[in-house]
């Protein structure tokens, strides 16, 4: 079998390996793009039915395209981010082959030697675009014989699809509060383990956490420091979009737990951490407002002041009297959503270029190995690395990096 010769393969067809086909067609390199399945697959097969994007329309996306039919202050559905990618790859005439999965990369003298399923490639650079959600993360805490069903986030749908009974979800980000809220509207019995997280407010003086974060400078952040580079956001764009607060969960119904640690004969041990972890959100978002304020004087904006935000209802009896300990049968769980997040996977890669932790090593994406660059990831080169407009961005300055050479 003859072996094809690429200049640039791009490992990865969503938003990160688009948005790099988009940066070296505009500085007219050759390149190809490889996905293993479809473009944008992990919108439309690894998310829930009901799943929005979590910022607004005029900010989760690329800056040569905008979303002509979406209020720009709403937030665009999934199906709508899937044809979004779509058109942008229609749009910068992507050179992309879906269906083909890369199986190893190894260095050559040239450049890089890629097998797939369907056969050998040999490129003078390599960029992996596979994103930080590689591989879900699900505790082994509650065996399988313990006898209900349990799943990771990428894999829940609906509340229909989840057996009569309550619910325990772990995890309380982004994907585990909005997964808890819906099974909640849908009736059901929810205990949510709440970790520590910022929690930023959907909006404030009359505009939404993405510009205040912009304004503020917080999207141009760089990594506190080496093994920080991830932190738990608690943020909804669902219902229109609003700010995630755990009290009224709790008003509503919900049952909020620290942190689940060991399980043993049909219990399961939690953490005294729940009443720090909430205020340690709070903090965080008490500091936003904060600086909004700040900002809002130094440049002497006539925004509407908002001191109700500051308000909080009462801790409620869950967080003042958390339970230490949950008997799964006793409360009538019968299904754990872990929304515990990823680990990444590059098994595949036979070049080293990763830390003592598996993580990749780089500098902004450029790693000590000729040719072979990361996009994608989270604080690749600040906090917006990992999100739709920061990846443009990023996809940029390793495009210049490799028209340099």
């Amino acid at each position: 079998m003859s072996v094809e010769q690429i200049e640039t393969l791009i490992i990865g067809g969503g938003q990160a390996g688009i948005a790099m086909s988009a940066q070296l067609s505009e500085r007219g390199l050759p390149h190809l793009v490889l996905e293993r399945h479809r473009i944008a697959e992990r919108w439309r097969s690894e998310r829930w039915d009901s799943l929005v994007a979590n910022g607004p329309a005029w900010h989760d996306r690329f800056p040569i395209l905008d979303f002509p039919d979406l209020d720009p202050a709403s937030f665009a559905p999934k199906d709508r981010m899937v044809a979004y990618f779509e058109q942008v790859a229609a749009m910068t005439k992507t050179p992309i082959r879906c269906g083909v999965e890369v199986t190893s990369v190894a260095a050559i003298e040239a450049g890089y030697r890629v097998q797939t399923n369907q056969g050998v490639i040999e490129a003078r650079n390599v960029v992996s675009a596979t994103g930080p959600f590689q591989r879900p993360l699900i505790p082994q805490d509650v065996p399988a014989a313990a006898g209900m069903m349990q799943l990771h986030s990428s894999g829940y749908r609906n509340p229909a699809q989840l057996p009569q009974g309550a619910v325990l979800v772990v995890g309380a980000g982004a994907s585990g509060s909005q997964i808890a809220d819906e099974l909640l509207r849908a009736g059901r019995k929810v205990y949510l383990s709440v970790g520590p997280h910022d929690r930023p407010p959907i909006r404030y003086r009359g505009k939404d956490f993405c510009w205040w974060l912009g304004v503020l400078g917080h999207w141009d952040a760089k990594a506190r420091r080496k093994g920080m580079e991830h932190v738990t956001i608690a943020v909804s764009g669902a219902h229109g979009g609003n700010t995630v607060d755990f009290r009224a969960f709790a008003a509503r119904g919900m049952t909020l737990l620290g942190r689940t640690g060991a399980y043993d004969n049909g219990v399961l041990q939690i953490a005294a951490d729940l009443a720090e972890n909430i205020a340690g959100g709070d903090r965080h978002y008490l500091t936003t407002l904060d600086e909004a304020d700040a900002y809002v004087t130094a440049h002497g904006l006539d925004f509407p002041p908002e001191p109700e935000a500051r308000i909080f209802a009462e801790n409620p009896d869950c967080v003042t009297h958390p339970l230490r300990s949950l008997d799964l049968a006793q409360a009538g769980i019968t299904s754990i959503v872990w929304a515990t997040g990823y680990a990444l996977d590059y098994s595949w890669l036979q070049v080293d270029a990763l830390d003592e932790k598996g993580r990749p090593d780089h500098l902004r994406g450029v790693t000590k190995h000729r040719g072979l660059y990361f996009l994608g990831l989270p604080w690749l080169a600040s906090r917006a690395s990992p999100f739709i407009w920061g990846v443009w961005c990023d996809a940029a300055y390793l495009a210049d990096q490799i028209a340099a050479t």
